[in-house]
C-alpha cells in the first residue's frame, strides 16, 4: 500500500506515479474508517485530498509554510507529516487535535479553528519572510465559504502590496457548513478563466522583465492593456482587479494538473490565486449527498452512514421548535445566522417562514450590526450563533446593541465546554464579556423547559437579551420546578433544612448542582440548591434576605471564572458584609483543550464528585 510508505514529512516525493494514482483512494479509506469511530470534520477532509497531495509535492515541509484556514479540513496534511497513529485518539482528551496545531507538529504553521483567518496570517508570513530575507513558500487556502468573512477581504486589500510570491488557494466546493449564500457565491459559480491566457500572461512578465532599461515600462503598457481587453471577455474578475493574480478554475480531483498550475504560480513575483473546484464528501456517498451532516459527525456506521449512538433531543431541537411556534405567533420575529442554518436550529424556521429568515454567511459582525437595524425598524431579530463565534462580533454587540438598547435577542448555542473541538470553540467567554456591557440582559436555562420559556420572556422584553446554552442532549430533570419567568429573579429549587450551604448554579451547571446535592445528603450535610437564571442581573434581593443563613455560598457556572457570573456575585457579597465563605466553580484562566465534556469536567474539578470534596474541605475549614 502505498499509505504505509508515508511516515515523516515529504514521503510523498519517494512514491511511484502508480503509487500516487491510488494514494487518494487509500486516504479516503483510512479517513473513512478512522472518522467513523471517533467521530470529527469528515466531508471537508474527503474534498481535499488531491489538493493536500499536490501541495505537499510541491513544497518542502517543515521549510515551507501551509495555513489552513479554520483547519477541519487539514486530516490529510496530517497523514503525509507523519501524523497517522494519532487517528486512533483524534479529537480525544490528551490526543491529536482536529485542527492545525504548532505544538503538535513543526509542518502546522498557525492555530486555526474559526473562518477567514488564511490570507491574513499567510501575509504576514510573507512580509515577515522577505523582511528577514529569507526563501520558503507560503501558501493560504481558503474555502469559498470562508470568503463571506471581512477579515478574508481586508487581507486582500492589501495583498497587491507584496512583490514577492505568496499563494492563495481558493477552495470552491459551493459550501461552508450549509449553501453558500450572496454576491461572492455567486460570483464564483460563475467565474470562467482560461489557462492559456495566464500561460501567456506569466511567461511574458518573465521575457520583457528581463529586457534592459525599457523592459518594465513595456510590461506595464501590456499588462494594462492586457486588462482591458480581459475585461471585455472575463467582466467582474475581481480578484484581478484586487492585484492578485488568478489561475484556474481547475479540477481539484486532478492531483497532475494541480501539481502543474502551482509549480506555475510560485514563478509569480506577487500574489497569486489559484481557484479550485473540489467536492465536498468524496469518495463517500452518504457524505456527498449530505455533506452538511458530515461536516462535524459523531461516530457512525460506515455502511449507511448512520450515527452510532442515538441521542436524545438537544437544545438546539428544542430551540428549532421554539423559534418555529415563536414565529408562527409573531409575524415581527425574523431569524438570521452566519452560515449556520443547520447547526443552530434555524433550518425549520426558514422553511417555514422565508421572507422572515436571513443568512448573512461567515459574517458574525456583519449580522449584529444588521439585527440592530432590524429592531429599530420594529422587528425582533434573534441571531442564533455559536458562543465562540460570537466573540467576533464584540464591538458589534457593544456598540451598535447595548448602546442603543435595542430589542436584539442573542440564542448563543455552543455554551461552556463543547469538548472535541477544543480551544477554539470552548464557549467559556460569553458571560464574562456579555455582563460588562450595560442594558445587556443574560441568560442560562436548567432544562429544556426553561429554554422554551426564557425565549418567550425574551421576545416580551424590552432590550437586548442573551440565552447561553450547551451543547449535546438537553437535561429533562427538574421538570416540577417551573417558576415562571421574571427579570432578575431566580428560582428556589430545594431548600435543606436548616441548610448552612447555598449552592447558587447558573444554566446547565444545576444538573451538576443537583448531583452535588445528593452527595452531601448522604454525609448528611443539607443544602439550598438555587437556580440563579439570571448571570445578569443576578437577584441580589434573593441575596439580600438569605446571606445571613449561609456559612458558605458555593456559585457555579460553566464559564471562565474572569469577570463571571462567579466573580459578581462575590463583589456583590463583599460590598453588603457576607462574613461567611465563598466558592467559585468555574473554568479556570486556561484555553481548555479538546476531549469530552465528561472528561473536561473532571480534569478541571467541576464535576460533582470534585465540587462535593471542595465543600467538604471548605466546611472542615470553618470547624477548625
Amino acid at each position: 500500500m502505498a499509505l504505509e510508505k508515508i511516515n515523516k514529512p515529504n514521503d510523498i516525493k519517494n512514491l511511484t506515479d502508480a503509487e500516487l494514482k491510488v494514494l487518494p483512494e487509500e486516504i479516503r479509506k483510512f479517513l473513512i474508517e478512522n472518522i467513523s469511530k471517533t467521530g470529527g470534520h469528515l466531508a471537508s477532509n474527503l474534498g481535499t485530498v488531491e489538493l493536500t497531495m499536490a501541495l505537499h509535492l510541491t513544497m518542502d515541509f517543515p521549510k515551507d509554510k501551509l495555513i489552513w484556514d479554520v483547519g477541519h479540513q487539514s486530516y490529510t496534511h496530517k497523514i503525509l507529516t507523519g501524523r497517522k497513529e494519532g487517528f486512533s485518539k483524534l479529537r480525544k482528551y490528551n490526543g491529536m487535535s482536529g485542527f492545525p496545531k504548532r505544538a503538535e507538529s513543526d509542518c502546522d504553521s498557525f492555530d486555526t479553528g474559526h473562518s477567514s483567518t488564511s490570507i491574513a496570517a499567510g501575509l504576514g508570513y510573507a512580509f515577515a519572510r522577505d523582511m528577514n530575507h529569507e526563501r520558503f513558500k507560503v501558501v493560504s487556502v481558503i474555502g469559498d465559504g470562508s470568503l463571506t468573512g471581512g477579515l478574508a477581504w481586508e487581507a486582500l486589500n492589501t495583498a497587491s502590496s507584496l512583490k514577492k510570491n505568496f499563494i492563495i488557494v481558493l477552495n470552491d466546493n459551493e459550501m461552508s457548513i450549509n449553501e453558500n449564500v450572496g454576491a461572492v457565491a455567486t460570483h464564483l459559480s460563475g467565474m470562467r478563466t482560461s489557462e492559456n491566457y495566464y500561460e501567456f500572461k506569466s511567461g511574458i512578465q518573465d521575457f520583457l522583465e528581463g529586457i534592459p532599461v525599457y523592459g518594465n515600462r513595456i510590461a506595464d503598457n501590456l499588462r494594462r492593456t492586457k486588462s482591458s481587453i480581459k475585461q471585455l471577455f472575463l467582466p467582474g474578475m475581481v480578484f484581478e482587479q484586487l492585484g492578485i493574480l488568478t489561475l484556474g478554475p481547475v479540477d481539484g480531483h486532478d492531483v497532475k494538473t494541480l501539481v502543474d498550475i502551482l509549480n506555475q504560480a510560485y514563478r509569480w513575483k506577487g500574489p497569486v490565486l489559484i481557484h479550485v473546484r473540489t467536492k465536498k464528501g468524496m469518495g463517500y456517498e452518504p457524505a456527498e449527498k449530505h455533506p452538511a451532516r458530515f461536516h462535524g459527525t459523531d461516530p457512525f456506521d460506515i455502511s449507511n452512514g448512520l450515527p452510532i449512538k442515538h441521542k436524545g433531543p438537544g437544545y438546539t431541537d428544542i430551540f428549532s421548535t421554539v423559534m418555529r411556534k415563536l414565529g408562527d405567533r409573531n409575524k415581527d420575529i425574523v431569524a438570521i445566522t452566519a452560515a449556520m442554518a443547520d447547526g443552530t436550529g434555524l433550518k425549520r424556521f426558514h422553511n417555514m417562514f422565508p421572507e422572515r429568515f436571513f443568512d448573512v454567511g461567515i459574517a458574525e459582525d456583519y449580522a449584529v450590526t444588521f439585527a440592530a437595524a432590524l429592531a429599530i425598524n420594529g422587528k425582533i431579530p434573534v441571531f442564533a450563533v455559536y458562543s465562540s463565534f460570537l466573540q467576533r462580533a464584540y464591538d458589534e454587540i457593544l456598540h451598535d446593541v447595548c448602546m442603543q438598547r435595542l430589542h436584539v435577542i442573542f440564542a448563543i448555542d455552543r455554551a461552556g465546554l463543547v469538548g472535541a473541538d477544543g480551544e477554539t470553540h470552548q464557549g467559556v467567554f460569553d458571560i464574562s464579556y456579555l455582563s460588562m456591557m450595560p442594558n445587556m440582559t443574560v441568560m442560562a436555562p436548567k432544562n429544556i423547559w426553561e429554554l422554551s420559556d426564557m425565549m418567550k420572556f425574551a421576545v416580551d422584553h424590552d432590550g437586548p437579551v442573551a440565552i447561553r446554552y450547551p451543547r449535546g442532549e438537553a437535561y429533562s430533570g427538574l421538570k416540577e420546578f417551573r417558576a415562571p419567568v421574571s427579570y432578575g429573579k431566580c428560582e428556589e429549587i430545594y431548600e435543606g433544612h436548616e441548610s448552612r450551604v447555598l449552592l447558587f448554579a447558573l444554566g446547565s451547571m444545576v444538573r451538576i448542582a443537583e448531583e452535588v446535592r445528593n452527595i452531601l445528603s448522604q454525609e448528611e450535610i443539607p443544602v439550598t440548591l438555587t437556580n440563579a437564571r439570571f448571570a445578569k442581573p443576578f437577584d441580589k434581593e434573593y441575596l439580600d434576605k438569605n446571606t445571613d443563613r449561609f456559612d458558605l455560598i458555593v456559585t457555579l457556572e460553566e464559564n471562565v471564572k474572569a469577570g463571571g457570573f462567579g466573580e459578581n456575585v462575590l463583589s456583590y457579597l463583599n460590598e453588603t458584609g457576607y462574613k461567611g465563605k465563598f466558592l467559585n466553580v468555574s473554568v479556570p484562566d486556561r484555553f481548555v483543550p479538546h476531549g469530552s465534556p465528561d472528561v473536561l469536567f473532571e480534569e478541571l474539578s467541576m464535576d460533582a464528585a470534585s465540587v462535593s470534596e471542595k465543600i467538604l474541605d471548605c466546611l472542615g475549614a470553618l470547624k477548625e
